[in-house]
């Protein structure tokens, strides 16, 4: 199976986090999201990928490389203006087989996504959108289908009481190539918008079938909280590395330095090469990168910490993301979100 991973994108709901980061390459529990998409599309069965890169490509090119320290082959399409969904499928058409599944990189899930295959090898139709239910859909758009699956048409944010269905397009699509025909080349092209509709109105078959699992949207800093609540608490599922300690709900990676008085209130992850210092309190809900340095006595609770942050003695911080290689002073800091290296000062 060969899989295409849309991946042009920086994410601006997301910054300053992604303001010079491709937005799937934010760290979920101390990994590139990338990676972990990655390896888990390998676990389906998936051994070919096509990655459609724009923005600061070399970032992600220079950490999967061409895919063989994962086990798969890796391949390249190169966008030089933005080009939109379809427009980023379109330039990969050199390097697509026949069939092949289309992935939003930025969208976070672990789904099984043999049904939705098997669904679309029965329909025969051009393209099955897998689709994910919401509580709410007034915030997306929404499908109509028919009895057999079969999309009719989109319904684009409708009133809650209003929509025909909870059914989503969650991002991620089953692809015959004959789709590609009907996408125009050299510009931006818009599949939810243009594609979509027109492989409807000319009875190419655009087929909807749900997932099960676990779907989140990081595309603002809150669900970027969130997910990672998730991922500590288990709802979703992805392997955390490091091992877990004495008392469930801590994991630890290699070379992690604790001091003494250090209380460690799960649920906390910490990563490699950590250094915590004496009468600190670590979490709960903590999550910190690689490579970092927290000071002593310091508080952190409810935050996120990429790699290599440095957090000196004193500091309180809750609900707190902080980018690579920050440095804070000491402070109290509520909801802040930093990607640049500088001294806070005390409030």
């Amino acid at each position: 199976m060969q899989a295409l991973f849309l991946a042009g994108g920086l994410g601006t709901r997301l910054r300053p986090l992604t303001e010079h980061l491709p937005k799937p390459m934010a760290l979920v529990g101390n990994k590139p999201w990338l990676e972990h998409l990655l390896r888990h599309y390998k676990e389906q069965g998936v051994n070919e990928f096509v990655i459609a890169v724009k923005h600061y490509r070399e970032l992600i090119e220079s950490h999967l490389g061409d895919g063989s320290k994962y086990g798969v082959r890796i391949e390249y399409a190169v966008e030089k203006e933005l080009l939109g969904t379809a427009g980023a499928i379109k330039n990969a058409e050199p390097l697509l087989r026949d069939r092949f599944i289309v992935v939003n990189a930025d969208i976070i899930h672990q789904v099984d996504l043999s049904s939705a295959l098997a669904f679309h090898e029965k329909h025969g139709g051009a393209v099955t959108i897998c689709l994910t239910e919401v509580d709410d859909p007034s915030h997306y758009g929404v499908v109509e289908q028919t009895q057999d699956g079969e999309i009719v048409r989109f319904v684009e944010k409708p009133k809650k009481e209003e929509s025909p269905t909870n059914r989503i397009n969650a991002g991620i699509y089953m692809m015959e190539r004959r789709a590609l025909d009907h996408i125009p080349a050299g510009r931006a092209v818009s599949i939810e918008k243009e594609t979509f509709p027109l492989l409807i109105d000319n009875g190419s078959g655009v087929y909807g079938h749900p997932i099960g699992g676990y779907w989140m949207d990081m595309g603002t800093k809150a669900r970027y909280r969130q997910l990672h609540w998730d991922l500590l608490d288990r709802r979703f599922p992805l392997a955390i590395d490091g091992q877990e300690g004495d008392e469930s709900g801590i994991w630890l990676g290699d070379n992690v330095r604790v001091g003494q008085g250090v209380l460690l209130v799960p649920p906390v992850m910490i990563g490699d090469d950590v250094t915590i210092g004496d009468r600190a309190v670590i979490g709960p809900y903590a999550v910190i990168g690689n490579g970092s340095k927290i000071g002593s006595q310091v508080r952190l609770t409810h935050s996120i910490l990429w790699d290599r942050c440095k957090v000196r003695s004193g500091a309180q911080m809750n609900e707190c993301i902080f980018g690579s290689g920050m440095q804070v002073g000491p402070h109290i800091l509520h909801e802040a979100v930093c990607n640049r290296t500088l001294e806070v000062q005390r409030r």
